[in-house]
């Protein structure tokens, strides 16, 4: 039998599994691999892992027997009846007080139930958010761990030793909640994700039809502004792509067909805000122009038939439209985060989730995709005022909208005027314009809902919870319906 030296093993060696491997083999940790497809093991073994401490073992018996008690297994495969699965192949070889690691996308109810289940067997769980795409896992991810309290500790100083740091050497990495919570943070964070996306490709769309940006004019334009506030990781890429040249030397961004894809988590962010009644709408439609973007074929037909507007609107001052966008950019991007944070609050106090919203920040603050300057005045907000109901209500983001305000107007109304679509940019403004609107006009939908329905209605000049109906016709009855609220 071999001896059992290994401080953790990981199953899956896909680009992420692989990278975390020897992310913690630099790290001074004996890690043992496996894998489904057992060949995998001994390609790993003698190429990208040659020369380190890593062990593999050809069997799950074999796997298990490399490890030291407590044993840290962590799964790197498929979210979904995968992980089952696998968990189902690894538990007869596990005893109470192992932990079992779950670092793949999975759904939050799933890490739910497998807390729960595995509890009841004597195994510790963690469904941990693993962020930063094949660098981050390679160089310093940022890890959003959530499961089995009693399980952190034991995974805590690798988790935290592989993590990226932010500039004081605070690891991108701490314990988020119990059960779900670090897989909800994670899909939350990709559900920013999609709409700071979506934001760029806005920006980057204005921009080449608003003025005629070349390629390589995009480059230097986000390359001026990742020194600013946007400085970020996917300004800083979306930079490079501009510059990218093809084989012929045209660029390449320009032969990459328009139809993005998606894996769910965008889709399941915007799920999960509509059963708590958050109005997370920018990351809605980052979901909804992927799918509008797949209709390739259709846009293609109906860019023959359906016409814009008739005459484009000429742009006089190339600088201040450029600054305009950025502007709109800006604003944008805190909506997103501001409803994106709400959405994390709300989940918090269903699931009784005791989130560091601060914490949050600082773990997305470096290593994982969404990471730039702009989360450190987020974590700044929270230290505050722990309990802040919304970014918005913090005083750097309410002066930076308000001041910014015009631009970010100006730029949708050029947009409209143009024919160019902006959802995110478009939907962004009308929930600040909303949020920030003492009265709504929702007194006549809920007068129509009580005139077809009985649904009843709130009178502002009445305490809240008393509820009145109306015979809007005089043949109605007073027999009121009941109504759902969110």
């Amino acid at each position: 039998m071999p001896s059992a030296s290994c401080d953790i093993g990981l199953i899956g060696l896909a680009v992420m599994g692989q990278n975390l491997v020897l992310n913690m083999n630099d790290h001074g940790f004996k890690v043992a691999v496996f894998n489904r497809t057992v060949s995998k093991v001994d390609d790993f073994l003698n190429n990208e892992a040659k020369g380190t401490q890593v062990k593999g073992g050809h069997s799950m018996e074999e796997f298990i027997g490399l490890l030291k008690r407590p044993r840290r297994v962590m799964l790197m495969v498929k979210a979904g009846d995968t992980v089952d699965q696998m968990i189902e192949h690894v538990l007869p070889h596990l005893e109470p007080g192992d932990i079992l690691i779950d670092g793949g996308n999975s759904l939050y109810s799933d890490s739910n139930r497998r807390t729960e289940t595995l509890a009841q067997k004597g195994i510790l769980f963690i469904g941990t958010g693993v962020s930063g795409g094949e660098e981050g896992a390679r160089h310093g991810p940022s890890i959003m761990p959530g499961g089995n309290p009693a399980a952190w500790p034991h995974v805590k100083p690798i988790f935290q030793a592989i993590a990226a740091k932010v500039e004081d050497g605070t690891p991108c990495c701490d314990w988020v909640g119990e059960d779900g919570a670090g897989h909800y943070v994670k899909m939350v964070h990709n559900g920013i994700e999609y709409g700071d996306m979506q934001l760029i490709c806005e920006a980057y769309d204005l921009l080449q039809r608003g003025l005629g940006l070349k390629p390589e004019e995009l480059s230097q334009v986000f390359a001026e502004w990742n020194k600013g506030e946007l400085d970020s990781y996917l300004i800083e890429i979306s930079s490079q792509i501009f510059a990218k040249k093809d084989e012929d030397g045209a660029p390449l961004v320009d032969k990459i067909l328009d139809t993005a894809g998606q894996k769910g988590t965008g889709k399941w962010t915007v799920i999960s805000a509509l059963d708590t009644g958050e109005p997370v709408t920018l990351i809605g439609e980052s979901v909804f122009a992927r799918c509008l973007s797949a209709l390739k074929e259709e846009r293609v037909a109906a860019s023959k038939i359906l016409e814009g507007p008739a005459k484009k609107t000429a742009v006089d001052d190339r600088a201040a439209f450029i600054e305009d966008v950025r502007r709109a950019l800006y604003c944008s991007k805190i909506m997103s985060y501001a409803q994106g944070y709400m959405l994390l609050r709300a989940a918090g106090e269903e699931n009784k989730w005791n989130l560091n919203m601060g914490g949050i920040a600082l773990m997305w603050r470096g290593g994982c995709i969404i990471r730039s300057r702009f989360l450190g005045k987020i974590k700044e907000a929270f230290d505050k005022i722990p309990g802040l109901n919304n970014l918005l209500l913090d005083k750097f983001f309410s002066s930076a909208v308000n001041e910014y305000q015009a631009s970010w107007r100006k730029a949708i109304a050029h947009a409209v005027e143009m024919g160019v679509p902006t959802p995110a940019f478009s939907t962004a403004l009308a929930f600040f314009d909303g949020y920030r609107t003492a009265r709504l006009p929702q007194n006549l939908l809920q007068a129509q809902r009580d005139f077809f329905g009985a649904h009843t209605y709130e009178r502002i000049d009445q305490p809240r919870g008393q509820f009145f109906h109306t015979n809007w016709t005089g043949h109605g009855g007073r027999v009121s319906s009941t109504t759902y609220n969110v």
